[in-house]
């Protein structure tokens, strides 16, 4: 029974009000009162006499008390329940509870729990078996039957995992243990998402019937995913994807880290209402882009928003060098017109000026490139050639084509193999061969996984000297056996040779895809020099795991499950090899959960012959009433008690006797006990003054400008903050016209926040955390005009990625959680914030690199007549990670507390200058903003 929200576990005891009014009658009679008297003995015995009594009415706040008692017990028998939630349709024989625990239900994890949790429970009151079973776990995983405690414990140890569901295997399992209980009820728990074999996978679950299904699915599929990222020719490119269904446009901001997981890049993804797919590119110098580690959805808390990157992401240098001149005539003719072609959508190419080998070769190296590729060079300089091969030795790729003046010149040290004088020509006028076709590429080469082209035939070439290691070094062969493409290392770095020009007159090679195809191998075995990538002449080893994606996003150790990788493969995501880095700090190979062809597609419920109820993911945010009835109950009984000993005049008899103890204790349990049975009663200070400040601590406060920080408990990092407002302090009093009174250390719990216009809060994982009433007087005190300087102090601790957050991170991140934030920015360079006092681009502390975070200017406009952006008012938090108080810090004789990192002195002085700003913004706001001071500041120029 169900009243909106209130219900009632046992409705039919409710009638038991209807006998109030009997109740009522009966209770407004009471005894009389019992006299006292003196003891003359005459007087007593001439009231011997008997008389008629009646009995007296009890006073109507006597009968209203015990009628509200007896009201309460009938509706505690009643068992109400508040904002109850409507039992689930289990019966039958048992419960088979299957839940998707894959990467799409990180997000609302705990609600899934809920709501099998109360699944589990109606299960348990009647009784019944459980069956519980994941679909993202190990294939032999114990799914029961359990009993409700047991099914709880289960489902408890489980966590989302960061891999794809695997239904059908899961559902085949269920299907056989529900042979043995017929007729069971069938419970489903989706993460929303189409997984391929779903109807077939249903099919098997619902084929030997059920008493029931009870369907759950979320009401929108929330999660954006990342699908493939590029480092192109102008920037880096993403592409993000959304299941389709929502009409309604989306921002989402990509950021990229790097491999300390600092933030170096942004970037904007858009979506259109309707598309489901979204693009963005970072437009920033390659450089840059070669130190991105991972790209991170800001918001989308699962292993599908984050990408780690390799090196074969990263774009490189590669310099292209040729003794002919380009033929502007006839360009395809020109030696490296195929090679710039293939080369330049993954690579930035660079070209000498001069042809001159004694020229090029060291204006290519200049520029540090990763790789080099000479087009038909013959004999080099003396002494290019020396520096040609410490460059290749210290980690260098050098790629080389055949042709007439390498054919004519015979080997130099900087081939992979020895070679014949001469060329080799194939189906001439006097030739008895015809040109060869490409040979299957060795199983053992870098292209060993690649499709060989076999509409590609050679008509010249030129050849290598038979020798025992020519199989281990021959990459891709014809099929009269003789090498096509030869490999070696040389030191660090590697030497690769075709042996066919890089035109279309010896071969169709290079107007084939495949041309592009092996080359781009090349150049990335470039980008992964000294690597645990697959070598010229060894067989991939398969890569340990060296960090994984979690089902959050976070970046984290390897788990015991996890299995090392084969390169080369296409590997599945698995419990095997879930997604993340797998090598080592030498080099590492990224293993992304989601590829360029992923879709997002909304499950489709099955089609059942049995009855379907579904039901939404939520918490159970019912709460009995019948304990707070039954103690109220039992608190009027007790006041009732004291009432009738009251009334009898047993308290007043006490009184005459001397003792006012008993009296005393009576009418304190008659005052206090309700108040002590008030759950939900506020505890009130004992001492009103302690609340508030005293009148000379508040006049004094309001008169002198402090700064302010939080107090931790943290012994060391409350030294640090105060030494550090100190030094800031004097730096303030020293520079500008401000003199601040001594730093004040808060307590955010007691203490009146409305005194300091800003608060300096250092973020340590090893404090409490503050409890709600806490963070509501800091969010008061920002709603009112206060801004509060976090400061998790962990810029060189920070983990690899956003998601791999460090403890203080995450800490604040619990803070803010509970906190009215506003949207947030990196301190863009026109705010007032780089121009209050000093002209700075960043705000440097003890450590260097992490933004200053604003409030956003997402409203800024009319830029055009300001000399800031609309919208710099103060805002009322501000975020960084680089110890501010740490570089403000002076000990006892004003010197540097602590040293700043990287040891540079500026840094310090750019930290105090920053704290200027800060502190002048505060107290001025956007003042520079205004266009009416514009005049009057140009007058004092003028002077």
């Amino acid at each position: 029974m169900s009243w909106l929200p209130l219900s009632f576990g046992a409705p039919m005891v409710l009638f038991g009000l209807l006998a109030l009014p009997v109740i009522w009658w009966l209770l407004r009679f009471t005894p009389p009162k019992p006299q006292t008297e003196l003891f003359p003995p005459l007087k007593i015995l001439a009231r011997v006499l008997k008389r008629e009594e009646t009995p007296q009415q009890s006073p109507w706040w006597l009968t209203l008390l015990r009628l509200l008692m007896a009201a309460l017990v009938i509706m505690a028998l009643a068992e109400p329940v508040l904002n109850p939630r409507e039992k689930m349709a289990t019966g039958g024989a048992g419960l088979a509870l299957v839940i998707d625990n894959g990467w799409a239900s990180a997000p609302d994890w705990d609600k899934r729990v809920a709501t099998a949790q109360r699944l589990i429970a109606d299960a348990g009151a009647s009784d019944l078996p459980v069956v519980i079973a994941f679909t993202a776990e190990k294939p032999n995983a114990d799914i029961g039957p359990f009993d409700a405690n047991g099914a709880l414990d289960r489902l408890r140890a489980t966590t989302p995992r960061p891999i794809p569901t695997d239904r059908q295997a899961v559902y085949a399992r269920v299907a056989e243990t529900l042979a043995s209980m017929p007729d069971a009820s069938i419970a489903v728990l989706s993460d929303g998402l189409e997984a391929p074999g779903d109807e077939q996978a249903f099919r098997t679950l619902l084929e030997r019937g059920a008493a029931n299904l009870v369907w759950a699915a979320p009401d929108r599929i929330v999660p954006v995913a990342l699908t493939a990222s590029e480092n192109e020719v102008d920037g880096f490119s993403l592409t993000a994807i959304r299941a389709p269904g929502n009409p309604a446009p989306a921002r989402l901001t990509a950021g990229a880290f790097d491999d300390k997981g600092r933030r170096i890049a942004d970037a904007a993804l858009i979506f259109n209402a309707g598309e489901n797919a979204a693009t963005a590119t970072m437009t920033v110098p390659f450089e840059l882009r070669n130190d991105f580690a991972s790209i991170a959805l800001d918001g989308e808390h699962h292993a599908g928003a984050v990408r780690v990157l390799d090196e074969s992401s990263k774009r490189r240098r590669v310099g292209l060098i040729s003794q002919a001149e380009a033929d502007q005539a006839q360009p395809l003719l020109s030696p490296l017109y195929y090679i710039r072609r293939a080369l330049s959508p993954f690579a930035d190419l660079i070209e000498p000026s001069n042809p001159d080998l004694a020229e090029a070769i060291p204006q290519i190296l200049d520029q540090k490139p990763a790789m080099i590729v000479m087009s038909d060079v013959g004999t080099m300089p003396e002494q290019a050639q020396q520096r040609l091969t410490d460059w290749v030795e210290g980690g260098g790729t050098l790629v080389r084509f055949a042709g007439p003046r390498l054919a004519n010149a015979g080997s130099d040290d900087l081939l992979p193999v020895r070679l014949r004088s001469g060329e080799r020509s194939f189906g001439g006028a006097l030739s008895w061969t015809t040109p060869q076709a490409v040979a299957d590429f060795p199983a053992s080469g870098p292209f060993a996984d690649l499709a060989p082209p076999r509409e590609v035939t050679v008509s010249r070439q030129v050849l290598a000297e038979p020798s025992p290691d020519i199989v281990d070094r021959t990459w891709a062969g014809l099929a009269d056996g003789t090498p096509l493409v030869t490999g070696a290392k040389r030191g660090k770095g590697s030497i690769v040779l075709f042996h066919i020009a890089p035109t279309a007159t010896w071969s169709n090679l290079p107007i084939s895809g495949s041309f592009v195809e092996m080359l781009q191998r090349v150049v990335q075995l470039s980008r992964n020099q000294g690597n645990v990538e697959a070598s010229a002449d060894t067989t991939a080893a398969a890569l340990a795991p060296y960090r994984m994606i979690a089902a959050d996003g976070a970046l984290v150790p390897p788990s015991p499950e996890a299995r090392p990788l084969t390169p080369g493969a296409r590997n599945a995501v698995t419990m095997e090899n879930p997604p993340g880095l797998y090598g080592s700090e030498a080099g590492v190979l990224a293993h992304n959960l989601l590829s360029s062809e992923s879709r997002l597609a909304p499950i489709q419920p099955p089609q059942a012959q049995v009855p379907v109820t579904q039901i939404s993911y939520a918490f159970d945010e019912s709460s009995p009433l019948k304990g707070p009835l039954i103690a109220a109950a039992l608190a009027l009984m007790a006041l009732d008690t004291l009432a009738v000993f009251w009334m009898g005049g047993v308290m007043a008899r006490r009184s005459r006797g001397g003792s006012n103890a008993a009296t005393a204790a009576s009418m304190f349990v008659l005052f206090a006990l309700p108040v002590l049975l008030a759950g939900n009663a506020l505890a009130q200070d004992a001492n009103p003054d302690d609340a508030r400040p005293d009148d000379a601590i508040s006049i004094e406060a309001v008169s002198t400008t402090r700064l302010a920080y939080v107090i931790t408990g943290v012994s060391s990092v409350d030294a640090v903050s105060r030494a550090g407002l100190q030094g800031l302090t004097r730096f303030l009093v020293d520079k500008t016209a401000l003199e601040p009174g001594e730093p004040a250390g808060v307590d955010i719990a007691k203490d009146e926040l409305a005194f300091y216009p800003l608060i300096y809060w250092p973020i340590d994982p090893a404090g409490p955390m503050p409890d709600e009433a806490a963070i509501a007087r800091i969010d008061a005190y920002m709603r009112q005009g206060g801004t509060v300087l976090f400061d998790t102090r962990d810029q060189y601790s920070s983990g690899f990625g956003e998601g791999s957050a460090s403890p203080a991170t995450q800490r604040l991140r619990d803070i803010l959680g509970n906190l009215n934030v506003p949207p947030l920015e990196p301190v863009p360079a026109d705010h007032v914030l780089t121009k209050s006092f000093y002209m700075l681009p960043e705000f440097p502390g003890r450590f260097n690199g992490s933004p200053m975070w604003v409030e956003a200017s997402l409203d800024a406009s009319n830029t055009d007549n300001r000399p800031v952006r609309t919208g710099d008012g103060v805002s009322p938090i501000l975020i960084t990670a680089n110890d501010l108080a740490g570089a403000w810090a002076i000990d006892a004789d004003g010197g540097p507390l602590l040293p700043t990192v990287p040891p540079d002195p500026m840094q310090r002085i750019y930290a105090l200058r920053g704290g200027v700003n800060i502190m002048m913004y505060m107290l001025t706001g956007n003042y520079k903003s205004d266009q009416v001071h514009v005049p009057i500041l140009l007058e004092r120029l003028g002077q």
